[in-house]
């Protein structure tokens, strides 16, 4: 999935589906979703979100005046070994392992020039714990 920052969630919905003459797959406050052609997902998330979910962003993406443009979010069997792959090739963490309210469990680092890579699994059953949307889950899996 590629997810874009958007300032507008709702302009930004309105435009893609006008675009893709497609109704989006999701639809919620924090995250539009639409299937691309390929089998890829494009996302929507207001700039508000991302910056409850990873504060510190703000700081470290290069040349941003605010957050990174966009996420390159990835479903993975091993986030952790993503994520050590990731940080040995220059990557800056900004959330580790950790699990989410959406159902998974996931890290978060900032490539070399400015975006967010999300590396995302299924939480084991024992990590099944909810998190309120924006809350950042205290503990790392």
């Amino acid at each position: 999935m590629i997810i874009l920052y958007v300032r507008d969630q709702e302009e930004a919905c309105a435009f893609y589906r006008d675009l893709l003459l497609a109704p989006p797959l999701l639809h919620v406050p924090g995250m539009t979703e639409f299937d691309l052609p390929g089998g890829l997902r494009l996302g929507l998330m207001p700039e508000a979100g991302i910056r409850r979910l990873l504060p510190e962003l703000e700081t470290l993406a290069p040349g941003a005046a605010g957050p990174a443009r966009a996420e390159l979010y990835l479903t993975v069997d091993d986030a952790a070994a993503w994520l050590d792959r990731a940080m040995d090739a220059g990557a800056t963490l900004l959330d580790p392992v950790a699990p989410r309210d959406w159902g998974e469990s996931v890290a978060y680092a900032l490539d070399p020039f400015g975006h967010v890579l999300a590396f995302a699994m299924a939480q084991p059953q024992s990590a099944q714990t909810a998190v309120s949307p924006g809350e950042r889950p205290s503990s790392p899996v």
